[in-house]
């Protein structure tokens, strides 16, 4: 049986929808008004091998910043609800990932606690129009909201659109690897018994 998580969100901000199955093949529709955005969730459905449909209309004539935090905390409550009690999975994820010049390495636990460690400095204020602050932002909000520690490491790298691609790719590639099935614990991986 899939695994998804669907909701709704609706502020005097944001307006989105999203449909999220973890056990997927990587089918992706973003529209969040945000091209960037759009594009790095592309990436992160491809390479998390996920199936994520995700519409937001958002305040874009004030800033992209609601818009881009909460479609985080959208994805976050969506993970959130389509790992249930996390029993079989293997909690635990992680990958270093190369993009051209850049090298970044993400680790993951899904443990019910929320912590975000990112250190990944990117070098433009802007990748195109998108303030690229923002991209910390996001993941803190989807760390916060899917309860899960997640470290983000930039090794090395110059160019600011390599370094957001490589985070979005490691970050699915080490989520991939959390929530998939391991047939040699199949109840929840932790020894108190629960991950809440």
């Amino acid at each position: 049986m899939a695994r998804t998580g669907k909701l709704e969100r609706k502020t005097n901000e944001t307006d989105i929808n999203i449909d999220l199955c973890l056990d997927g093949t990587g089918l992706a529709n973003i529209q969040t008004g945000v091209g960037f955005l759009d594009h790095m969730l592309d990436l992160f459905t491809k390479h998390g091998a996920f199936d994520i449909s995700l519409k937001a209309d958002g305040d874009l004539h004030v800033d992209q910043h609601h818009t881009v935090e909460d479609s985080g905390i959208c994805l976050g409550l969506a993970l959130r609800e389509a790992l249930g009690n996390k029993a079989g999975i293997r909690r635990y994820g992680h990958f270093t990932l190369p993009m051209e010049e850049t090298l970044v390495t993400v680790a993951v636990d899904f443990s019910g606690r929320s912590v975000l460690e990112y250190r990944a400095p990117v070098p433009a204020a802007k990748i195109g129009d998108f303030d690229s602050e923002l991209l910390e932002d996001f993941w803190q909000a989807v760390s916060a909201n899917a309860l899960c520690n997640l470290h983000v490491l930039l090794h090395y790298g110059r160019n600011s659109h390599h370094i957001a691609e490589a985070i979005f790719k490691a970050t699915a590639r080490a989520m991939r690897m959390a929530v998939e099935s391991d047939p040699r614990m199949p109840g929840v991986p932790s020894t108190k018994g629960t991950l809440e």
